[in-house]
C-alpha cells in the first residue's frame, strides 16, 4: 500500500533473483574502485596493495558470513539497522542504522564528485557542476521508476567494466611479455614500508571497497526468495569482488613497479598509459565514469530503502519516509531526500568525503557480527552445539576481531568525524525517546515470520 496511514503495511515488490543481486552488489562496489585509492594505498603499504586486498578480503568474508546468517533469519530491508534492532533492541538498532547512514548518504555524493572531476578533465569547456547536476537528475529518475530499472542499468555497467578489465589485463600481459618480472613484489612490496602495521593501514582504507555485500542485504524485501538468494549473493559478491580487486592490483603493480608516483591521486592514469598508451587511458576514463554512475545508482537505491525501513518503523517520520509511490512502488520521498543531500557534491572536497565514509561501515560490521552471537547462541539454546558454536560463535567473533583491528587503523580525523556523527545520532535518539524514558518503536518483523 502506498498510504502510510493505512492499516496494511507498505510492501516493496519482490522481483529480484540471485544474478540481479550479485550484479547489484558488484556495481555498488564498482569493479574499478581499486583505482580510486590505488596510488594512496600503494604508497601507504610500500607497494603491497594486492597483499592488503587479500587481508581485507579475509576480514570481509567473516563479516559477510555474519550478514548471510542474519538475512536467513530476518529477510527484510534495513540491513545492519534491522539486524541490530532484532538482537539488541530498538535503541541500539537505531544507533547502528545511524552509523550506517554515514556511509550510505555520502557514497552517492562521492561518485557524483568523481564523475564531475573526470568528465571536466575530458571536456574542460563544461564545468564540473553541470555534470554533477545531470548525473543526480538521471540517477533520481531511474531510482523513482523502480528497482528493475536499477538492476538492468547495473547489469550494463558491470558488463562494460568487465570488458575494460579484459582489455586492461590483455594489454598489460602484452606489455610485460619478455620482461624480467618479480612475481612476489605485489605481495611483498619494495621494502619502503616494512612491517604489518603499514599493511593493516592500507587494508583499513580498502575495506570500504567491500560495502557492496552490505548493500545486497538492503534488497531482501525485493528478492523472490530472500532466505536462499540473499545469503548466497552476499558471499559471492564479496569473494568475486575481492579476488578481482586483488588481481587488478597485482597486475597494476607488475606493470608499474614501486610505490612512488608523480601524483598518487592520479596513479591509475600512469598505470594505464604504461600498459596501453592513450587508448587505454581514455578507455579507463569512460569505464570509470560509467562505474561511478552505476555506484551512485545502486547506493541511492540502498540508502533510500534504509530510510524507508526507519520511516515504516516510525523511527523517522512515517508519513514522509514510510511512503511508497502507488505507481512505481518505490520510496519516492527518501529517494528525493538523498538526491537533495547529494547536492553537497557541488561544494565539498574529495578528501573530506573519503574521511566521512570510513567510520560507519566498520561500526555496522561490528554490530552485525555481535548480532549473530546474540540471536543465534545467546537467545537460541538449540544452536549451542558444535556446529552452532563454530558457525555462530567462532565465525562472527573472528569477524569482529578483524573489523576492530581495521577500525583502529583508521586515521585520527576519520575517528573524530565518525564519533561526532555518532554523538549527533545519540542526541537525536534522546529526543526521540524523551530522554530514554520510552523505547523506539520496534521493527515490524512480519516479513520474516
Amino acid at each position: 500500500m502506498a498510504n502510510p496511514s493505512s492499516s496494511t503495511p507498505a510492501q516493496l515488490r519482490r522481483v529480484l533473483g540471485l544474478p540481479a543481486l550479485v550484479f547489484f552488489g558488484l556495481v555498488y562496489m564498482v569493479p574499478l574502485t581499486i583505482f580510486t585509492t590505488y596510488g594512496i594505498v600503494t604508497e601507504l603499504t610500500g607497494g603491497r596493495t594486492a597483499g592488503a586486498y587479500l587481508v581485507t578480503l579475509v576480514a570481509m568474508l567473516f563479516t559477510a558470513a555474519s550478514y548471510s546468517f542474519m538475512v536467513k533469519r530476518l529477510p527484510v530491508a534495513g540491513s545492519a539497522y534491522s539486524y541490530t534492532n532484532m538482537a539488541f533492541g530498538p535503541n541500539i538498532g537505531f544507533l547502528a542504522g545511524w552509523s550506517l547512514l554515514l556511509d550510505y548518504l555520502f557514497l552517492p555524493m562521492i561518485n557524483y564528485l568523481l564523475i564531475g572531476l573526470f568528465l571536466n578533465i575530458a571536456f574542460p569547456a563544461v564545468p564540473a557542476w553541470a555534470f554533477v547536476l545531470a548525473c543526480i537528475a538521471l540517477v533520481t529518475v531511474l531510482n523513482v521508476v523502480g528497482i528493475n530499472s536499477v538492476a538492468k542499468t547495473s547489469n550494463l555497467i558491470v558488463g562494460a567494466q568487465i570488458v575494460f578489465i579484459g582489455v586492461f589485463v590483455a594489454l598489460s600481459c602484452q606489455t610485460l611479455a619478455g620482461q624480467p618480472l618479480d612475481l612476489l613484489s605485489p605481495l611483498l612490496g619494495d621494502g619502503s614500508k616494512p612491517g604489518f602495521g603499514h599493511l593493516m593501514a592500507g587494508a583499513a582504507v580498502l575495506c570500504l571497497s567491500f560495502l557492496g555485500f552490505d548493500a545486497v542485504s538492503t534488497l531482501a524485501e525485493e528478492c523472490r526468495d530472500a532466505r536462499r538468494d540473499v545469503p548466497r549473493a552476499i558471499i559471492l559478491t564479496t569473494l568475486f569482488a575481492g579476488l578481482l580487486f586483488t588481481l587488478l592490483a597485482y597486475v597494476s603493480q607488475l606493470v608499474l613497479p614501486g610505490s612512488s608516483f608523480a601524483n598518487a591521486d592520479a596513479a591509475a592514469n600512469e598505470v594505464m598509459f604504461k600498459a596501453g598508451g592513450q587508448f587505454l587511458t581514455n578507455f579507463f576514463t569512460a569505464a570509470y565514469v560509467a562505474g561511478s554512475l552505476g555506484s551512485a545508482l545502486a547506493s541511492q537505491a540502498a540508502v533510500s530503502r534504509i530510510l524507508f525501513t526507519m520511516g515504516r518503523d516510525n523511527v523517522l517520520p512515517r508519513r514522509s519516509f514510510g511512503y511508497l509511490s502507488p505507481r512505481f512502488g518505490t520510496p519516492v520521498f527518501a529517494i528525493l531526500l538523498v538526491s537533495a543531500f547529494s547536492l553537497l557534491a557541488l561544494v565539498i572536497d574529495l578528501a573530506t568525503l573519503a574521511s566521512l565514509i570510513s567510520f560507519g561501515a566498520l561500526v555496522a560490521f561490528s554490530a552485525v557480527n555481535l548480532a549473530v552471537v546474540k540471536t543465534h547462541l545467546l537467545d537460541d539454546a538449540s544452536q549451542r552445539n558444535a556446529k552452532g558454536l563454530l558457525s555462530y560463535g567462532v565465525v562472527p567473533l573472528v569477524g569482529l576481531g578483524l573489523t576492530l583491528w581495521l577500525w583502529t587503523s583508521l586515521s585520527a580525523l576519520t575517528l573524530v568525524i565518525g564519533l561526532c556523527w555518532f554523538a549527533l545520532g545519540l542526541a537525536y535518539l534522546a529526543i526521540l525517546t524523551a530522554g530514554f524514558r520510552r523505547p523506539v518503536r520496534l521493527v515490524d518483523f512480519t516479513e520474516a515470520a
